[in-house]
């Protein structure tokens, strides 16, 4: 079993900067796959960023030079770093992690951008 949860959400000024982390523990094996999804209502839900254990990642197109997600596979961590946040970044954010043939969900966190 693994338990996932977020931390690091809130309200922030458009063209702010706030930073995700996600905490794995249970049994978390080598070679998963760490991410961010969030999800906004009326709106379909999106990945923002994804990390292989190997380091290698994916960002959306919507995310590509604002965000950077990072992993510390000691800890079994995952970041994002979101800069120059805009409204439309608004959503709760859910951590998954992936590993044999299972996904496992964070609770999730909010995210509002807002003046």
């Amino acid at each position: 079993q693994v338990q996932l949860v977020e931390s690091g959400g809130g309200l922030v000024q458009p063209g702010g900067s706030l930073r995700l982390s996600c905490a794995a523990s249970g049994t978390i094996f080598s070679g998963n796959a760490m991410g961010w999804y969030r999800q906004s209502p009326g709106k379909q839900g999106e990945w923002v960023a994804r990390i292989l254990s190997g380091g290698f990642t994916y960002y959306a197109v919507s995310a590509r030079g604002r965000f950077t997600i990072s992993r510390d596979n000691a800890k079994n961590t995952v970041h994002l770093q979101m800069n120059s946040l805009k409204p439309e970044d608004t959503a709760v954010y859910y951590c998954r992690l992936s590993q044999n043939g299972g996904d496992y969900w964070g609770q999730g966190t909010q995210v509002t951008v807002s003046s």
